[in-house]
This record gives structure tokens, C-alpha cells and sequence, in this order.
């Protein structure tokens, strides 16, 4: 657990890092999406149906650009129309078995990682707080994950899911309620810009949305079979694993962002 905790808060500390030079970050952005592909596309080859591992890297990098260069609203479309017509061209090259799954899982790849992945570019480029937002998000998210792992471990009894039987009740309850705490206190911050009822409000909704995200990513990873989706960071398995909190978390972050009123809907 020390080890994991200490890699994941130096993990957050060199995402903070990046956030500071917008370029930073979303390079970081772009690497961890290639790298996020490649492991999901290694539990594909895992579970006997491949998807189309170039395809999808290109439509993952295409979304990060698009939304970047403020491209999403008149692009966004025809590179989803993109990506099914190339996987699908493609796909006639390949086995004749899986055609249509092959499709379907670059398609999933690419809005998984890739399209949840803008949400962090938005948040980002918000006027005046983007950068602050970004670092607030990213605290929230990174102590959902460590509280959610520290309560668990010492008063959890109660399995939250057979999806992953190291999750507990307990710890998920926790981790909310220290989210929500924490989302309040911050929200003293001047810089923030925000009311203590916003930021319990981000704070709930950031939890549950990042421990959704770390369901899911362990789903994926127990229909395929495997324990981790990878090996790069030391204790915490693959990109994929460390990250895909993060993944639900921002998407959930940004809509908070509207539904709150710090954001408008145009």
C-alpha cells in the first residue's frame, strides 16, 4: 500500500507539474492516450478479438487535436464516420471471424479513451480558472483513489462488487464523503472562484464517477482475464489501471461544471 501511495502521489505531482504550461500538458495528454490504446488493445488480443490497434491510436490522438484546437463541434462527426469506415475497410484484410466486434471495439477504444480524454483539454482551457480546475480536479480524483484504498484496507468488511472483490462499501463511502469534504475546503481557495456548495457538489459527483471509471476498467480487465492491464508504473500495474479513474472523473467534473452554473450550456 506505502508503495502504491507513494508512485500515485508522484504520479499527481508531475500531472500538476504539466498543468502549469498548457503544451506540457497536453502532451501528457496525448502520451498516456497512446499508451492507454496500446493496453487496451493488448486485453482485446487477451480475449481473442482484436481491434484495429492503428485505427484506434489515430482516433484517440484525432479527438485530443480536435479538441485542442477547438475543432470538436464541426469535426467530431466525420471522424467517428472515419474511424467506422476505416475499421471496417480494414477488417476485410484481417480474419474473416469478428468483423463486426472489430469495429465495435476500436469505436469503444476511441471513445473511451480519447473522447473522455477532451474533458481534460476543456477544463483546461477555461478562461481565467482553467488551470486551477485542472489541478482541482485531478486532487479530487487522486484522493478518491488513495481514501477509497486507505479505508478500505483498514475498516472494510462489506464487498462493494464481484467486479473487483478488493473494493469495499466501506471504502467507497469514504472515499465520497472525504471527496465531498475536501471539495468544500478547497473551495475557500480565492483563486477557484467557486461557492462551498459548488465544490461539495463537484467533489460528490467527481467521486462517484471516478470509482465508476475504476469499475469499469476492472471489468474489462476480468473479462479478459488478467489482473493489470500492464506493467509500466511500479505498484499500480499499467496506464490504464492508474488512470482510468481519471478518465470518468473529468468527463463527470466538466458536466458538473454546467449543471452547477460555473459553466454555460452554448
Amino acid at each position: 500500500m506505502t508503495r502504491r501511495i507513494v508512485v500515485g502521489l508522484a504520479l499527481a505531482v508531475v500531472g500538476l507539474g504539466c498543468v502549469a504550461w498548457p503544451p506540457a500538458f497536453f502532451a501528457l495528454l496525448i502520451v498516456l492516450g497512446s499508451i492507454m490504446v496500446y493496453e487496451l488493445s493488448r486485453l482485446c488480443d487477451i480475449k481473442g478479438q482484436p481491434l484495429e490497434f492503428q485505427v484506434a491510436v489515430i482516433g484517440t490522438l484525432a479527438y485530443v487535436f480536435l479538441a485542442i484546437f477547438h475543432g470538436m463541434s464541426q469535426w467530431e462527426g466525420v471522424l467517428l464516420a472515419f474511424i467506422v469506415l476505416a475499421t471496417f475497410w480494414l477488417g476485410m484484410y484481417g480474419e474473416k471471424k469478428g468483423y463486426f466486434a472489430r469495429t465495435a471495439y476500436t469505436l469503444l477504444a476511441v471513445l473511451y479513451i480519447g473522447k473522455l480524454l477532451t474533458y481534460f483539454v476543456f477544463i483546461r482551457e477555461v478562461p481565467v480558472h482553467g488551470a486551477y480546475w485542472t489541478v482541482y480536479v485531478i486532487v479530487l480524483i487522486a484522493m478518491t483513489d488513495i481514501s477509497a484504498m486507505v479505508v478500505g484496507s483498514l475498516i472494510g468488511r462489506h464487498h462493494l462488487t464481484k467486479i473487483s472483490p478488493k473494493k469495499t462499501v466501506e471504502g467507497s463511502v469514504g472515499a465520497l464523503v472525504l471527496a465531498t469534504a475536501l471539495g468544500a475546503v478547497l473551495a475557500l481557495v480565492p483563486y477557484l472562484g467557486i461557492e462551498w456548495w459548488q465544490g461539495a457538489a463537484l467533489g460528490a459527483g467527481t467521486s462517484i464517477a471516478a470509482q465508476a471509471g475504476d469499475l469499469v476498467e476492472s471489468a474489462l480487465k476480468r473479462d479478459a482475464g488478467v489482473k493489470d492491464s500492464g506493467t509500466v508504473i511500479q505498484g499500480h500495474g499499467g496506464v490504464l489501471d492508474r488512470f482510468d479513474s481519471y478518465l470518468f472523473g473529468g468527463m463527470a467534473f466538466f458536466g458538473t461544471l454546467h449543471i452547477i452554473g460555473l459553466l454555460g450550456f452554448g
